[in-house]
């Protein structure tokens, strides 16, 4: 585990884009689409998970990413992007707001298209690396 002064600042400086790109997106979503659903958190977790895929598999097969670009882009700014402590917020609202339907579709599809997300985007850069 990395502790150096360069290592924590990509991490936090990741974080912050991250938070804010999150921030943005939601709002956008939100505007576009209203607030009677969680489209803002659907929609950055599900990006979320295919920008991480594309990440992975393009640092296995093609990148040589240093340790801090690394922290920079999958702890700092996907960890800051993706908000699944916001989705499990969202899940208990539309639980609470006795909306069980909505809440159990609105899991199914984050998980479900979020992992499609990450795999689909694992099977693009393989098609196109390899």
């Amino acid at each position: 585990m990395q502790f150096s002064p360069l290592f924590i600042a990509s991490i936090a400086l990741g974080g912050a884009i991250g938070a804010v790109s999150r921030y943005g997106v939601s709002a956008l979503m939100g505007a576009t689409l209203g607030h009677g659903f969680p489209w803002g958190t659907l929609t950055v977790n599900i990006v979320g998970s295919f920008l991480m895929g594309l990440l992975i598999e393009l640092s296995a097969l093609k990148l040589s990413l240093s340790p801090e670009m690394r922290a920079f882009l999958v702890t700092g700014f996907l960890g800051a992007f993706t908000t699944f402590s916001t989705f499990s917020l969202d899940v208990a609202t539309l639980y609470e707001r006795g909306n069980l339907g909505l809440s159990a579709l609105y899991v199914a599809v984050s998980v479900c298209v979020g992992i499609a997300a990450l795999f689909g985007a694992i099977a693009l850069v393989r098609g196109v690396l390899q």
